[in-house]
């Protein structure tokens, strides 16, 4: 499964415009023969826009969804179309949508660690509390946002869902750097599992996005990383690779704590 993830540029402008550069990165990677494009987390109104997030909410049926599904099946591609702010009765959610070639939505995830330092996603948006594992073409994708990677335990659960791979959409900044290609990498290892993960690129609200979106096999050796400018990571997701890894080395038949 090619892979390309769209590192977009978001920052204090125009939303609206960042939409229609999405549009296009993904028609242009699926004529490259990409088979999945990811967006980062909150790309539209930006994970630093918070001003904004009440605004710019909407419904898993609303325009900004079915514009997504509408680039996936025009183009046929499937799209992880990153993260959005989904306005349900109860509140607004963290909620990354995946869609497949034809332009159905085929998984929905709901943040479930909302990050609380210095940020206000916890103040205003509502946790998830469903662990999300996905069926796309054959290969056994696990759903996962940024401040996620933070705990073991949520990839755990995908694996014992039949995660082979692991997709993270995220508003990563600069100052945690480090810590995010040190979990993405500790993420792969221990589950023995793939890891694609899209981060955003440029600063927003006075705050620098980190760049640096990955891709790791399910050995924890790095496919690729782009810098912190804005631009795309092309990486083949090779799950008969990770199915042989685990056959080979079949750490994860050695726990011996309690599975969920």
């Amino acid at each position: 499964m090619r892979t390309a993830s769209i590192q977009l540029l978001v920052d204090d402008t125009d939303p609206g415009e960042r939409v229609e550069r999405a549009v296009a990165a993904i028609a242009e990677e699926a004529d490259r023969g990409a088979d999945l494009v990811l967006l980062p987390e909150i790309w539209y109104p930006g994970y630093f826009g918070f001003d904004r997030y009440a605004e710019l909410s909407e419904p898993l049926d609303g325009p900004l969804v079915s514009r997504l599904a509408a680039a996936a099946a025009d183009n046929h591609v499937n799209l992880l179309g990153g993260s959005l702010v989904e306005r349900r009765d109860d509140g607004l959610y963290n909620t990354s949508v995946l869609f497949d070639r034809q332009g159905e939505l085929v998984a929905s995830y709901r943040k479930i660690h909302l990050f609380p330092y210095g940020s206000k996603e916890h103040e205003l948006l509502t946790r998830g509390d469903e662990v999300v594992v996905a069926d796309l073409e054959g290969v056994q994708l696990g759903l996962s946002t940024c401040y996620d990677l933070r705990f073991p335990e949520l990839y755990r659960a995908m694996v014992d869902r039949g995660a082979e791979a692991f997709l993270v959409v995220a508003g990563w900044p600069v100052p945690r750097l480090d810590a995010w290609r040190t979990l993405g990498r500790s993420r792969a290892i221990e589950n023995q599992a793939a890891v694609v993960a899209c981060n955003t690129s440029g600063r927003q609200g006075g705050s620098m996005y980190a760049g640096a979106s990955y891709a790791y096999d399910a050995w924890g050796t790095p496919k690729g990383e782009l810098d912190d400018r804005p631009g795309v990571l092309r990486a083949e997701l090779d799950v008969d690779a990770v199915r042989a890894a685990r056959a080979d080395f079949p750490a994860l038949d050695g726990r011996v704590l309690n599975q969920t």
